[in-house]
C-alpha cells in the first residue's frame, strides 16, 4: 500500500510517527533517544556510510518534528549534518566539449570566465564566473551545462547559497515557505518544522475536560489525497482521532470567492491573497505590487475567523499540503483564528502512531461547500470562481484573469503589472505547479490530482457559491 512519492517522505513520516506515537503515551521526553535507534535498528546503517552519522542526523529530523529551532522564525530548516552528498556545481564543462574553433562561449562571456586548454577544451574560472548561463546558451554541442544542486533548481526565488562548509543556507529574507526545496531534496536535508505536538496536546486537553472542541478545517486539495482509502473514511479518521468536527476550507473559499469578486469590482485591479507564499513573494520581491494584494484573509484564515466568531471556544487546526500555512498562521492578522497547522504528511503519521487503519471505518460526510470552493485546490480554480462571484452578485465587470501555475509565472505577471504592460486586472498566484494539488506536504504529487479535484469538486451538493455561503447564515 504506497501512500508516499518518494522514501524521504516515508522516512520524515517514520520520524513523526514515532514522536506522536510517544506523545499521545507521555512518554516521549523519555524515550527521545530511542527514536533513532527504533528506525534504525542494529548495527548496519541503511541509508548513509555510517550508523551513527544516520542516527546523528534523525535525531536533528526528531528536533524538527517537535517544532525545529525556536530562534528561526522560518518554518523550513536545513539540517546541515544531512547536507554533504551533493556536489556544489554551478555552470561546468562536460566532455561533449569538441574543442572548436568558433570560441562563442568566450566571446559570450563579459567576465573573461572562459579559458582554454592546448586542445582547445573549454574551462570556467569559478571565481570570476556568476552563473548567468550565457556560455550554455550559445554553445553547439550543449556541452556546457548547469550541475546547480536540488535545492537551488527548486527554489525559484533564490532563497538558497551554499555556505562555507558546502551546506544549504536559506536567506529567511528571500524565502516563501513554499517547501519546494523540501520536496526536492534527495537526502531529506531540508525540512519544514511540525506542530503536531501542539496537535495532539490540543486533542488531549479536550479529551480530558477541557471546555474547547476541536475543530479539523481540511484544504479541498485532500480530495486527491490518502488515494488508498475513501474521503469518507479519512474524514471518520479524524473524529476517531478526537476532533470534534471537520469543516471544509472550501466554505471559507466560496466565502473569498464572493468578497473578493466585489473588491476586484471596486478597485478594478486585484491579486489573490488565497496563497501564503505568493503574498510573501509579493513583500519580498514586489513591495511597492502589495497595494493591489485583496485585503480579504485567506480561505483558510477566512473561514476560522467566522467559526470563532460565532462559537465559544472552538479550537482550530488546519490540515492540507501546503508548508507556507505554518508561516501564515503565525502572521499576527492570523494567529488569533488558528491554532495549528498539519500538512497531509503528518496526517498520514497521526492516523498511524494510534494504529488508526481508516480503510477499516464506516464512511463520514463531508458536504458544506460549492464546486467553486473546492476548485481552488487546483490552479485556474480561484479565477474560474472569481468570474462565478462575479456572475452571481450580478456585477457588470470584464474579468481579464491571469492565473499563474508556480512562482516563475508569478514573477511574469507581478513584473509586467510593475512595467503596466500586463494584459488583465487580476493575478491568481500560485506559488507551487499546479496549484495547492502541488504542495509540498503532499502525499502524492501529479496530473492526476487535478481531475481527483475537479470531480470532488462536482460533487459538492451546492453548486452555486450565494447557496454555499447562505448556509453559514
Amino acid at each position: 500500500m504506497r501512500k508516499f512519492d518518494t522514501k524521504v517522505q516515508h522516512l520524515k513520516y517514520k520520524v513523526l510517527r514515532e514522536v506522536a506515537r510517544l506523545a499521545w503515551n507521555d512518554t516521549l521526553l523519555d524515550h527521545l533517544l530511542d527514536i533513532p535507534k527504533t528506525i534504525v535498528p542494529g548495527n548496519e546503517p541503511t541509508m548513509r556510510c555510517c550508523v551513527y552519522k544516520e542516527r546523528a542526523i534523525l535525531g536533528e529530523r526528531v528536533k524538527l518534528a517537535m517544532g525545529g529551532n525556536k530562534e528561526n522564525p522560518n518554518v523550513i530548516e536545513v539540517i546541515e549534518i544531512a547536507c554533504d552528498e551533493c556536489p556544489v556545481g554551478g555552470y561546468e564543462v562536460t566532455n561533449a566539449c569538441r574543442g572548436c574553433l568558433a570560441h562563442r562561449c568566450e566571446d559570450v562571456c563579459k567576465r573573461g570566465a572562459i579559458s582554454f586548454d592546448r586542445n582547445h577544451v573549454a574551462y570556467i574560472d569559478k571565481s570570476k564566473c556568476v552563473e548567468c548561463g550565457a556560455c550554455a546558451k550559445v554553445c553547439p554541442y550543449t556541452a556546457i551545462v548547469s550541475r546547480k544542486r536540488p535545492c537551488q533548481n527548486a527554489c525559484k526565488v533564490k532563497a538558497i547559497s551554499m555556505n562555507d562548509q558546502k551546506a544549504a543556507t536559506i536567506d529567511n529574507q528571500k524565502c516563501i515557505g513554499c517547501g519546494a526545496c523540501v520536496y526536492q531534496c534527495p537526502f531529506g536535508a531540508i525540512m519544514d518544522k511540525s506542530y503536531i505536538l501542539n496537535v495532539i496536546d490540543l486533542l488531549k486537553k479536550s479529551e480530558n475536560g477541557s471546555k474547547y472542541r476541536v475543530y479539523a478545517m481540511v484544504a479541498p486539495s485532500i480530495s486527491s489525497q490518502f488515494t488508498y482509502a475513501k474521503l469518507g473514511q479519512v474524514v471518520k479518521g479524524l473524529k476517531e482521532l478526537g476532533f470534534f468536527t471537520v469543516v471544509e476550507a472550501a466554505l471559507g473559499a466560496d466565502m473569498v470567492a464572493q468578497a473578493e469578486s466585489r473588491e476586484l469590482a471596486e478597485k478594478g485591479f486585484l491579486t489573490s491573497s488565497c496563497c501564503p507564499a505568493f503574498v510573501q513573494y509579493i513583500k519580498s520581491a514586489f513591495p511597492d505590487l502589495l497595494q493591489y494584494v485583496s485585503h480579504n484573509l485567506s480561505p483558510m484564515a477566512t473561514l476560522a475567523k467566522y467559526i470563532k466568531d460565532t462559537t465559544k471556544d472552538a479550537k482550530i487546526v488546519f490540515i492540507g499540503p501546503c508548508t507556507a500555512k505554518k508561516a501564515e498562521a503565525q502572521l499576527e492578522t492570523v494567529k488569533p483564528y488558528i491554532d495549528a497547522v498539519m500538512t497531509f504528511e503528518e496526517l498520514q503519521a497521526l492516523f498511524d502512531s494510534r494504529d488508526l487503519d481508516i480503510t477499516a471505518l464506516e464512511e463520514d460526510v463531508l458536504d458544506n461547500a460549492s464546486y467553486f470552493g473546492r476548485i481552488f485546490a487546483r490552479s485556474g480554480g480561484l479565477s474560474d470562481a472569481v468570474a462565478q462571484g462575479l456572475k452571481e452578485q450580478n456585477i457588470a465587470f470584464e474579468l481579464k484573469a491571469v492565473p499563474c501555475d508556480g512562482i516563475e509565472a508569478c514573477r511574469m505577471a507581478l513584473l509586467k503589472k510593475s512595467k503596466n504592460v500586463l494584459d488583465g486586472n487580476f493575478i491568481e498566484g500560485m506559488a507551487c505547479i499546479g496549484g495547492c494539488i502541488g504542495g509540498a506536504g503532499c502525499l502524492t504529487h501529479g496530473e492526476k490530482n487535478k481531475a481527483e479535484v475537479d470531480k470532488y469538486g462536482r460533487e459538492a451538493l451546492e453548486k452555486n457559491i450565494g447557496d454555499a455561503v447562505s448556509m453559514l447564515k
